[in-house]
């Protein structure tokens, strides 16, 4: 592989010059990653190659802030997309070890030795900057990948409890898909919540959706309706699953005396809203 070479070169002119025999040694380097560079580009518009060379060029540059902006730049764009971070860590180490290289190959290559002369300040320098670059990456990926679970959750949890007004004081809750010990739990804080920031006086939750519940759930139900009739909040119950009810009856579990029960949600609309 012959390089390009003028005794002008800094180490920066040098890189630049090479700059397709570098790529074609970073590939070499990167064993896994140089398969997955059209998938990671695909997946999330992200260039390793042109990324790895700009990291370079500031490395050398002691550009510490655009350093830190970059990890910061790179982090949010792996979390967003799922990247496998084993990728990053292969492509980063493979930068290091191909720019230690090239600048070997420029030593050898300088007549001036004076260029490169103060070999620890220039490795205190890339190493640190490279290393700056690896914690600022890692640290703003997962910070900003607990920010998108909160946000996921958070948007299930929404979902979870659609409370909809339909009078000042009247509002329903339409349940459907499976209720498990995780959203029951969610149920009872959201509902009891709502119940007091709207005021809520008649709550009517359909259950039509609901094929079956587990007996811890149906005693966790029955105890949000409890601490609903407790904060004023009557509650109407409609869409009973047969299979539900059966449950109720098994394991001794009522509701509380003031709810009311009816077969569809149609029947609780005409009573309470239209009626």
């Amino acid at each position: 592989m012959k390089l390009k070479y003028h005794e002008s070169y800094q180490l920066k002119e040098f890189i630049i010059a090479n700059n397709e025999n570098f790529k074609e040694s970073l590939l070499l380097e990167a064993v896994n990653v140089k398969d997955k560079i059209n998938e990671i580009l695909r997946i999330g518009n992200i260039n390793l190659i042109n990324n790895a060379q700009k990291l370079v060029i500031d490395v050398i540059d002691e550009k510490e802030d655009e350093v830190k902006a970059f990890a910061k730049q790179e982090g949010i764009a792996w979390a967003t997309h799922s990247i496998d971070l084993t990728f990053k860590l292969e492509w980063v180490q493979a930068i290091r070890r191909t720019l230690w290289n090239y600048i070997e190959k420029f030593n050898e290559l300088c007549i001036d030795k004076k260029k490169i002369n103060d070999f620890f300040h220039l490795e205190q320098l890339i190493n640190n900057r490279i290393d700056q670059f690896l914690n600022g990456f890692f640290i703003s990926y997962s910070t900003y990948k607990d920010k998108l679970i909160l946000e996921q959750r958070q948007l299930v949890e929404n979902l979870s409890v659609p409370i909809i007004p339909i009078t000042p004081s009247i509002c329903i809750l339409p349940l459907i898909g499976s209720v498990d010990s995780f959203r029951i739990s969610i149920l009872e804080e959201k509902v009891l919540i709502e119940i007091g920031k709207l005021r809520i006086q008649t709550l009517i939750i359909d259950l039509s959706g609901i094929g079956d519940m587990e007996a811890d759930v149906i005693d966790y139900f029955s105890k949000m309706i409890d601490g609903a009739a407790m904060m004023g909040c009557h509650t109407v119950i409609t869409g009973l699953r047969a299979e539900v009810v059966r449950k109720m009856v098994h394991l001794g579990v009522t509701f509380h005396k003031k709810t009311k029960t009816l077969g569809t949600l149609q029947q609780a609309l005409k009573e309470y809203f239209i009626g």
